[in-house]
């Protein structure tokens, strides 16, 4: 597969999270192929008692995305695509869709034509294949300056592969969450990680940053092919002040270049706006290498879109997607401002 994140098992860890049940549609024809994974969750709206359902990709990107394919004929490959997917959606009562499209992989290009298309924000790596010195290259010169200090004082990391065990992990993440005020979505439970190392443990490492003996800080990266997935991570309250943050990113580099890697992405930030806080301190570590997240928007049934807005007392119009799906109570009361 092309990423971890089209894997169908990584669906999976989804279900539970979404409310919903992973499932691929698979478009093969004379010009190529197409995978398309999603998680289909019931939309809990009735129209003459009947149930509907809507896709969205799983925690990170996803999207259709196309496997092989002759380029002479691509155009034709994604609207024998569309119609096909159209006449599955039919039959399932799939009424809309939200994509999340991979930036690495830019498939959201390729689907233009049958998503409303959003870019979204921007996302941040470290390229470690283009450069003879990529830390160098990619790492501020204050950052580099920075990770210098903190080892000078006493700060070490160390790198597990396939670890069997994440408790220590999943005890600094919680406590992090805790800290941070984080909304329900991103407290993962065991079963989480539990499927995250049936499923992938030997595509995990466990970046661990000490103090005296003391994990102080982790970080949970997802590798896959010559690509590094950031995907979790979190500090000891106690410890803040040393910035282990800027040695989990130190030690990853070093470990991805050691092993071969291509490229770390780290993701965005929270907000779309490029002064966003977080962006920017992602890209302390890659001055040099950044790409589009796009999102894509469809709604495959219109009528019942529009009856399921109408009950839920929304306008369809509403800058949410699904519309249906928003919460009434905070619309209603917005459109009193």
């Amino acid at each position: 597969m092309i990423d971890i994140y089209f894997e169908p098992n990584y669906g999976k860890l989804y279900e539970k999270i979404e409310n919903g049940v992973c499932d691929v549609f698979r478009h093969v024809s004379p010009h190529g192929t197409i995978h398309h994974m999603f998680i289909k969750r019931v939309i809990p709206i009735y129209i003459n008692n009947q149930t509907y359902y809507d896709l969205v990709s799983p925690y990170g990107y996803g999207g259709p995305v196309i496997i092989n394919c002759d380029r002479d004929h691509k155009s034709e490959l994604i609207e024998d695509f569309n119609i096909n997917f159209q006449k599955y959606c039919e039959e399932n009562n799939i009424v809309s869709e939200f994509a999340r499209f991979h930036p690495i992989v830019g498939n959201a290009g390729d689907f233009q034509s049958i998503y409303r298309v959003e870019n979204i924000r921007k996302t941040v790596g470290t390229n470690l294949h283009d450069f003879e010195d990529p830390i160098t290259k990619e790492f501020s010169k204050s950052t580099r300056k920075t990770i210098r200090k903190i080892l000078n004082s006493g700060v070490t990391y160390r790198i597990i592969e396939s670890p069997n065990n994440i408790n220590k992990f999943k005890e600094i993440y919680y406590s992090t969450m805790d800290r941070n005020d984080a909304s329900d979505y991103y407290y993962f439970d065991d079963n989480y990680f539990d499927n995250c190392l049936k499923y992938f443990r030997n595509h995990i490492i466990l970046v661990e940053v000490l103090f005296e003996d003391t994990v102080i800080a982790s970080g949970f990266y997802f590798v896959y092919g010559e690509v590094v997935h950031a995907h979790l991570s979190g500090t000891l309250k106690g410890y803040l002040h040393f910035s282990p943050a800027y040695i989990i990113k130190h030690a990853t580099g070093e470990w991805a270049i050691e092993h071969g890697i291509k490229l770390i992405h780290y993701g965005g930030g929270t907000s779309n706006s490029l002064d966003d806080p977080l962006y920017q301190f992602k890209k302390k570590f890659g001055k040099n290498t950044e790409f589009d997240f796009q999102i894509g928007k469809k709604v495959w049934n219109t009528d019942v879109y529009k009856q399921l807005c109408y009950k839920k007392e929304i306008d369809s119009d509403v800058n949410f997607f699904p519309a249906y799906r928003y919460n009434l109570s905070l619309y209603k009361e917005f459109n009193k401002q």
